[in-house]
């Protein structure tokens, strides 16, 4: 009966949420910000238990050019992974579509972004992000460009090699779990999708920089997209490993 009434009232503060977004979408950018952090702040202390490990690499990348790499299973991600960044100065590549609902266009107030068209060469994406590295600052991408519906690893995408290639900047995997329990993926409507308790877990791995090109190798890209794509995988349990699954 407890868990019935608190799915009740999970249901009615997510449709209250979007009744609100559109109005909410008009006020002044100043306000939108203020409002969305608070709310933010409100959905991790009420329904998320949060546990880091690895912070240590995160402290030695303060200040230094960074290229974040991690799976994405939510559109809670961003959030909890602002979080967490902070202290790291993070832009997240952000898919345009996000602007086009009103609820997810409230939230990405809250985060520095930069927004990018998926599936396509963003010329000018790729050159705000080299500028945000250029300043000491960091980038964070989802690689495999949309949420998992199956809650495991799907293929990644190799746009972020060449902002690797072309920062030099080192690149730091991260692992998320739990995030699909957070809020989880709506198959039909993605403005339906109602939040849940949840722990999340969220694993840093150790830095790295991408190898010099292997001319002997016909498919180099595919090589290195796999295997930056395996140390995030290294980190995870083995139902979220999915494509990246490891023997």
């Amino acid at each position: 009966m407890a868990s019935k009434i608190t799915k009740l009232k999970n249901e009615v503060l997510m449709r209250t949420i979007r009744v609100l977004a559109p109005i909410i979408n008009i006020l002044p950018e100043s306000i939108i910000r203020y409002i969305a952090s608070k709310a933010s702040e409100f959905i991790l202390n009420k329904y998320v238990k949060l546990e880091v490990t690895g912070n240590e690499f995160l402290s030695e990348r303060i200040g230094k050019p960074t290229i974040f790499i991690a799976n994405h299973l939510s559109n809670m991600d961003g959030i909890v992974l602002n979080k967490i960044l902070k202290k790291n100065n993070v832009s997240f590549m952000a898919g345009i579509k996000l602007h086009a609902n009103p609820l997810t266009s409230i939230f990405l107030k809250t985060v520095k972004h930069i927004s990018i068209s998926p599936n396509s060469a963003d010329r000018n994406a790729i050159q705000k992000a080299r500028a945000v590295l250029s300043m000491g600052e960091s980038i964070l991408i989802f690689p495999e460009g949309t949420r998992s519906r199956s809650g495991s690893m799907i293929k990644g995408k190799k746009g972020f090699l060449l902002l690797a290639r072309l920062s030099k900047a080192y690149i730091v995997p991260i692992a998320l779990e739990g995030t699909e329990l957070l809020l989880p993926v709506s198959q039909k409507d993605m403005g339906k999708e109602t939040l849940q308790h949840a722990t999340v877990r969220v694993k840093i791995g150790q830095p790295f920089q991408m190898e010099a090109k292997n001319h002997n190798c016909d498919n180099w890209d595919e090589e290195c997209v796999y295997t930056a794509m395996r140390k995030i995988a290294q980190m995870l349990k083995p139902e979220y490993q999915g494509v990246y699954k490891i023997d």
